[in-house]
């Protein structure tokens, strides 16, 4: 990549009023905790870099999941960035599993401890990505009326940026207030009081049950699949356990950044058939009070793949909700049916099924009584019509493509990157596509599956050695090849079989009307990726392909122009 001037050390109003567009070599889209850290990997590479974020702050996910109770799944310290010890040190987590106040204030203080907000831009949600053949540039538009050029664009958008609401009739008749879990507004809502319904019950519906429960007069949750959700466990970070992390930052950076779940658990390395059923169940009650993630990552190595584990693993779930929850009807409609533990993203809550034992609050399965239509005043079913204050849509996302399809990428020759993916997205690494030169998108589809900031990080390191390769080697355009782009993608989808989740979950799509279903994770994990991260970087970067640009024509094209026009016995 060649080099440029650096960006002035001005707001980017001031840079559009001086010089029409803003031009940079780095131009990053989302300010969550990928679209961060890789302007950060960008600027102290030395690029120019800006980024352009559609909200008013930063966070991602955590700025605009700001609904009640909303907080981490995985170990707060786990989750944040490794980059800096003194960070680290400076930083401490208040509970193992933090909300989304605390989750905010750590985004600003990360991004204000490092100078990052100077290159930000904020309301600047991206409408257009073109590519300019000629000059090997991207010209980028956003709502806010800015243009901006870059040699670079790094699309770190996420795979929870889009929510989904399903087409139900008549929702934009209803009277009352309708807020989606993904996109909750600053101002507090009141639910003193009020009739309320929740549709869906998945990671975050489940965590905002029991946080309004005692406060409205009626909570309605309407479930369409329930899931074998099982204890948080959350409990406050002590004094000395705040030491410890301190004392042992670099151990624990070097387990996050090999650990193939990108946690701090360790897998259990036997079979549960080795266990009597006794010993069985002994552990079961351990996973079932341990926290978080550990009820995967720290079972059975094979309680996803061994029917007879798996379901005496779900059989004990089924007990203990049969055990909190006091009436039969609504346990047996929380207990999941037709899939084991691991074929969905499991939820984890706190207090969740106790919840049901209020006497305001109400399960309905819409598989028994389906929704018919949203009233002016109400939700109708086939059973009739309840009114509501307020209804909730906790249903979920469009998850791994839906943000990056939304932002009107065109390619080469001015190929829609959705028109590409239409058919499912085909990638390199989870990082890059065939036709989309100088067009990343780490955090995306084909990521490793764990948890998200490790395996995205390693993507950001990943495509920022990329960049610093074309640079030292004078190179403006850098493309990945077709046949590594098929070839990874070909592992992908193969290799399927390796995960529990069913195909009807998100995880393929199977949520969005109408889109291909089709593998969004990688299923090959966390260390194939990293495998094939450092072959990469020891050779060269084999999968891509480096060009200059000169009047016009990059050296690759006009490569193949001369090679085309040489004699055949040449």
């Amino acid at each position: 990549m060649s080099e440029s001037t650096k960006a002035p050390e001005t707001g980017p109003a001031d840079q559009d009023r001086n010089q029409g567009q803003d031009q940079v070599d780095v131009l990053v889209v989302g300010a969550g905790v990928t679209g961060i850290y890789q302007l950060y990997r960008a600027r102290e590479a030395g690029f120019s870099a800006r980024l352009l974020e559609a909200g008013t702050g930063v966070g991602g996910t955590w700025y605009w999941n700001r609904y009640p109770e909303a907080r981490f799944d995985s170990e707060s310290y786990t989750y944040g960035y490794l980059f800096s010890k003194e960070l680290w040190e400076e930083w401490e987590w208040s509970e193992r599993f933090a909300g989304q106040p605390e989750i905010e204030r750590y985004f600003n203080y990360v991004v204000d401890r490092f100078d990052l907000r100077r290159d930000m831009r904020f309301g600047a949600k991206v409408t257009s990505v073109a590519w300019d053949e000629p000059s090997g540039m991207w010209t980028v538009r956003a709502e806010d009326g800015s243009v901006h050029r870059a040699r670079v664009v790094v699309a770190a958008t996420g795979i929870l940026s889009v929510p989904f609401i399903p087409d139900i009739p008549g929702r934009a008749d209803f009277r009352g207030e309708q807020h989606h879990t993904g996109r909750w507004p600053k101002t507090p809502v009141d639910f003193a009081g009020k009739r309320v319904a929740q549709i869906g019950t998945g990671s975050s519906g489940v965590q905002i049950v029991p946080a309004i429960a005692d406060e409205v007069a009626q909570l309605t949750v309407y479930q369409k699949v329930a899931d074998w959700l099982t204890p948080l466990n959350n409990a406050p970070i002590t004094p000395e356990e705040q030491a410890e992390l301190k004392k042992n930052f670099d151990s624990i950076r070097e387990t996050l950044h090999t650990s193939p779940s990108g946690f701090l658990h360790q897998i259990t390395m036997r079979s549960g058939l080795e266990d009597t059923p006794e010993q069985r169940q002994e552990f079961y009650e351990t996973r079932w009070n341990g926290p978080g993630f550990t009820k995967l990552s720290e079972h059975y190595y094979d309680m996803t793949t061994n029917p007879v584990v798996n379901q005496e693993w779900c059989e004990f779930i089924a007990e203990k909700i049969r055990g909190i929850v006091k009436d039969p009807a609504t346990a047996e409609k929380l207990i999941p049916k037709g899939h084991g533990y691991g074929g969905r993203r499991p939820p984890f809550g706190t207090r969740y099924y106790e919840t049901y034992n209020k006497p305001n609050v109400t399960l309905v399965d819409i598989n028994e009584t389906p929704i018919v239509r949203i009233t002016e005043t109400g939700i109708e079913t086939s059973e009739g019509v309840e009114e509501y204050d307020i209804i909730i849509w906790a249903t979920g996302y469009d998850f791994g493509t839906g943000a990056l399809n939304r932002l009107g990428v065109r390619g080469r020759q001015g190929l829609p990157l959705e028109e590409s993916w239409a058919d499912g997205p085909h990638t390199y690494l989870g990082v890059a596509a065939a036709g989309f030169p100088n067009f990343f998108f780490p955090g995306g589809p084909h990521g490793a599956t764990g948890n998200n900031p490790r395996y995205s990080g390693d993507q950001v390191d990943y495509v920022t050695d990329v960049l610093v390769h074309a640079r030292e080697h004078g190179h403006d355009v850098i493309e990945v090849t077709k046949a590594a782009d098929d070839e990874w993608t070909a592992l992908v989808n193969d290799n399927s079989g390796q995960i529990s989740f069913l195909k009807s979950s998100y995880f393929y799509g199977a949520n969005i009307p109408g889109k291909a279903v089709k593998q969004l994770l990688n299923p090959a994990g966390r260390w194939k990726l990293q495998e094939l991260i450092n072959e990469s970087v020891a050779g060269g970067f084999p999968a891509f392909s480096f060009a200059k640009t000169t009047e016009g024509t990059t050296a690759a094209e006009t490569a193949e122009t001369a090679e085309a026009a040489e004699p055949a016995d040449a």
